[in-house]
């Protein structure tokens, strides 16, 4: 293949920040030499069990009653805590512990067995005070009800606060409806608020409160192939209103059939209603009851270990063997292929289980899952903290004419960095290295709607003579999807994906933008974000080269000094004006530029009128940065201009010490190798900082 050289003239323009000297390696000679671990919102990192209780819960498929059992029975209890308030049906006594044989059989617990119903789960889920504030409030509802006391005004309600973790939520949900049936529960942007259950007051009409109590904690269980029965009924016009009642408030959910109960008369049977879940509807059903009974998507968390495999490769593979879509996986951020890599996913439309059961298949691939679980929602692009390194560089030597101690010149810079940090320059992984044809072109083909162009930059095969290579030259010459098709391999799912909608749809404008939507809208924007990053690139350069370090009228600043990532709002950041300028207040860290979008403001200075040169030079001077036939919306943001590693430590060692796997080299004297860790946060690239420390481009 051809060197690419735009590629390398594109990196070695980029500035350094530091004055040190640097020094030669190698990296990434084997995967194992550059392991990358997610660090998630919690800063844990996701290679690491998740919290065990958790972790462990391997759901049936559509039973979301199993997915919260379990975690009641796995919570470590605290001594002295298996009191139950008693006030689960109205603060008295009269109405526990009163089933008859044959309901128990079919009614379902609340999560524990009858040895452990006394342990009161909430009182390990909230605190004191919370716990205790909540059965004050069920015991105000029901004495308001069993008082006939008309509630006035709105519904009252009572907060639990915000819980952050979904699987604590799910658990919370589930716990208060089973404890308190006449209460139901809704969540409100992390929040957990009770309100009465008025279906259960209108059911007590019908039935004994304890018949309604057991029926709702039946309904919230929603255990498979189970059933409820309520007590025996010679009254027709009765069981009828029963029956309309339940298939009126819950029929999508379950069916009511009437069976005669001959073991009181078998010449006067008495006949009892059964309700059991709809087959079909029970299949699908996720959602809490009271929140929507509509079906909702099951997703299952896991952390997805790689080695050398390109992300959208791996995503390609666990599509096919799960039965599922490219586009029905989320993440939250994109990693390294030369490397063994840790980060979180969410798939949708897959039970752990199902997950589970492929863990053997996918090893061939390179690939592990663990840490699997349920959980209520997709990943979104940057929902991190940042990443953990763990890299090896073999071959050390010292920069070319520079004759001072190796080792000397390593500590200095590795210290260098620590302490004045790197230009944050956007990765070259970002772009495509070594390829001829970057995502940036691809992206600015997107942004300025040229669809029929971007597919044929997408297709452009490199000057290699393997199957992809040249079933993609075979379509730039043709122009033939369906021929394509059959000479492109099937792990190539993204290209297989973007050649299946051109044979339906054709190498028209319209069937280019079919095209582009058998991608993931994650995959849509990253060819714009690519764009963008490489001007926000090329803006810090010309940034440096102009002013320096110095912080001038006009420069945007950050004032936020907690911020660790670049979706922080306009209201974040400050013109700097002529005063503070003279007055030296702000510092080069501080200084942010924006990343191209339709929200946000250009620097009033020589960097801004920069930014307007070059979206003119590309076509862009009109752009809104909105393409509304891909449905990509990019409202930018801002991104310092400097960062610095977090948590540094390193080791020099001779290279007979640590495990060589170098590919295609032989190593005939012993030469030093730096092992080094670090964390970056969310967007920084670890080969950027290296660059920084080294003084050399990769």
């Amino acid at each position: 293949m051809e060197e690419d050289t735009d590629f390398r003239v594109r990196f070695s323009s980029l500035c350094f920040i530091t004055d040190h000297v640097g020094f030669h390696g190698t990296i990434k000679s084997s995967p194992s030499d550059f392991v990358v671990i997610e660090i998630d919102e919690q800063g844990q990192l996701v290679n690491k069990a998740t919290n065990e209780w958790i972790s462990k819960v391997l759901p049936e498929p559509n039973n979301f009653a199993k997915k919260t059992k379990p975690d009641f029975q796995n919570l470590s209890f605290k001594e002295g805590s298996n009191q139950e308030v008693n006030i689960v049906t109205g603060c008295s006594d009269d109405d526990q512990n009163h089933q008859s044989a044959s309901e128990k059989e079919d009614t379902i617990n609340d999560g524990t067995s009858k040895g452990e119903e006394k342990v009161d789960v909430l009182s390990n889920l909230l605190d004191e005070k919370t716990n205790e504030l909540l059965n004050h409030f069920a015991c105000d509802i029901k004495e308001k009800w069993n008082s006939k006391t008309e509630l006035i005004g709105s519904s009252p309600e009572f907060s639990l606060g915000r819980i952050l973790d979904k699987n604590q939520r799910a658990i919370l949900h589930s716990a208060v409806r089973q404890k308190f049936p006449f209460l139901i529960t809704v969540g409100k942007n992390s929040e957990i608020v009770v309100k009465p259950n008025l279906e259960y007051k209108e059911l007590c009409h019908l039935v004994s409160e304890e018949e309604a109590f057991d029926f709702f904690k039946y309904l919230d269980a929603k255990k498979e192939n189970s059933k409820f029965t309520f007590k025996p009924d010679t009254n027709k016009d009765h069981r009828k209103a029963v029956h309309h009642f339940v298939n009126k408030k819950f029929g999508n959910l379950v069916e009511t059939k009437s069976f005669p109960e001959l073991s009181y008369n078998a010449g006067n049977p008495n006949v009892a209603i059964t309700v059991r879940f709809r087959e079909k509807t029970h299949k699908h059903r996720k959602r809490s009851l009271f929140e929507c009974r509509d079906q909702k998507v099951i997703y299952t968390a896991f952390t997805l270990r790689k080695e050398n495999l390109e992300m959208f490769e791996a995503l390609g593979f666990l599509a096919i063997k799960l039965g599922v879509i490219p586009s029905d996986f989320s993440y939250a951020g994109l990693k390294d292929k030369k490397a063994i890599t840790y980060q979180a996913m969410v798939v949708r439309k897959v039970t752990p289980e199902r997950l589970k059961n492929i863990e053997k298949e996918i090893e061939k691939k390179r690939m592990n899952v663990f840490n699997i679980r349920s959980v209520d929602d997709s990943l979104r692009l940057g929902q991190l903290k940042g990443n953990h390194f763990d890299i090896t560089i073999r071959n050390l030597r010292n920069q070319i004419n520079d004759s001072s101690n190796l080792r000397e010149r390593i500590l200095e810079a590795i210290e260098n960095v620590k302490n004045k940090g790197f230009v944050n320059y956007y990765g070259p992984q970002r772009f495509g290295m070594g390829r001829k044809v970057h995502t940036d072109q691809i992206g600015l083909a997107l942004l300025k709607s040229e669809m029929v162009e971007a597919v044929k930059l997408f297709l452009t095969p490199e000057d290699l003579d393997d199957p992809v290579n040249r079933a993609k030259k075979y379509f730039l010459q043709t122009e033939d999807a369906k021929g394509t098709l059959s000479l492109m391999p099937e792990f190539k799912v993204r290209e297989r994906a973007l050649l299946e909608s051109l044979r339906r749809f054709g190498m028209t404008e319209e069937g280019c933008i079919q095209a582009w939507f058998s991608f993931p809208h994650s995959m849509r924007i990253f060819y714009v974000h690519a764009y963008s990053s490489k001007i926000w690139n090329e803006a810090v350069s010309y940034r440096l080269a102009t002013y320096g370090s110095r912080v001038v009228e006009g420069d945007l600043v950050c004032l936020d000094e907690d911020v660790d990532d670049e979706h922080f709002t306009n209201s974040k950041v400050h013109l700097v004006t002529e005063e503070e300028e003279s007055a030296n207040t702000y510092a080069i860290h501080q200084v942010v530029l924006p990343v191209l979008g339709y929200n946000i403001q250009y620097p009033k200075n020589k960097v801004g009128q920069w930014y307007q040169e070059i979206l003119s030079r590309d076509g862009l001077q009109t752009c809104r940065f909105k393409v509304p036939t891909l449905k990509l919306n990019v409202p930018g943001c801002y991104r310092q201009i400097l960062k610095h590693p977090h948590n540094v430590s390193y080791q020099l060692m001779e290279e007979h010490e640590i495990d060589v796997k170098t590919e295609g080299s032989h190593i005939d004297e012993a030469t030093l190798s730096l092992l080094i860790s670090f964390d970056l946060d969310a967007s920084c690239y670890a080969t950027v900082c290296l660059r920084e420390m080294m003084k050399h481009d990769f």
